[in-house]
């Protein structure tokens, strides 16, 4: 019997994560979940029917590591790694404290850095022609005052998209990234519970509405197939139009 591709999402356990699991596993993959919130991986790894849900928080790099070395002795090499685990933790750019900002970091661009690094060790170790996927953001592109780390975390996860493609294109393995928009998970419960707020949100959306995980899950499994086999050092943008806008009001 063929063994089926192995993948790890991080940040598997509700939202973005969960929806990028759920496509992959319909695609034919095995999926391992990781996240920080221990309950809620487990629960969502039991629904899916994950091979493994995994308590990781991806800012720490010894539980990186962890978790890398349990996949090795438990599951064998992966096929295609998913770096969706992210944080956006707001605040004023005043009165921004630096422990906020390198946590954000830490998260959102050093543990995509790592577990980039260690997938990639890990497929080429084993001759596996694989994909790697990171969660960047529109917020790549364009800038909001008030989630400064996040939004440079999230160039940094395009920048490092294309370092990794480049490094790893020899060995057959893509790299590429999803920038999703206004999308409805609960980062975004804010702004649908304000009716003002989602209004001012639509109105820099042409297609008129926010994005599901599942829109988001659907490309990312894209990317991880063969469908998507000359496809490296991208980011797509899954934002409803919105980094097309040109407006003046």
């Amino acid at each position: 019997m063929t063994q089926k591709p192995l993948a790890l999402i991080t940040g598997g356990a509700q939202g973005i994560g969960y929806a990028c699991a759920e496509a992959l596993k319909e695609d034919g993959f095995d999926v391992i979940l990781a996240d920080i919130k221990a309950d809620g991986v487990a629960t969502a790894g039991e629904k899916l029917g994950a091979v493994a849900a995994v308590a990781c928080d991806m800012g720490e790099v010894a539980e990186v590591e962890a978790l890398f070395d349990r996949i090795a002795k438990d599951h064998g090499p992966l096929t295609a790694l998913v770096n969706n685990a992210g944080v956006a933790m707001p605040g004023d750019f005043l009165e921004y404290d630096l422990e906020t900002w390198e946590r954000v970091i830490a998260i959102n661009l050093r543990g995509v850095f790592l577990a980039t690094q260690k997938a990639g060790r890990m497929m080429v170790e084993n001759q596996i022609e694989g994909a790697i996927v990171n969660m960047s953001s529109i917020n790549a592109q364009v800038a909001i005052p008030a989630i400064p780390a996040y939004c440079a975390s999230k160039g940094g996860v395009m920048q490092l998209t294309k370092v990794a493609s480049l490094a790893l294109a020899k060995h057959n393995i893509r790299v590429n990234a999803v920038g999703p928009g206004s999308i409805d998970t609960e980062m975004m419960a804010g702004v649908n519970a304000n009716p003002e707020a989602f209004k001012v949100a639509m109105s820099r959306t042409p297609l008129g509405r926010a994005g599901s995980a599942r829109e988001i899950g659907d490309v990312v499994a894209f990317l991880c197939s063969k469908k998507a086999s000359y496809i490296t050092g991208e980011t797509i943008y899954v934002d409803g139009g919105r980094l097309g806008l040109n407006y003046t009001c």
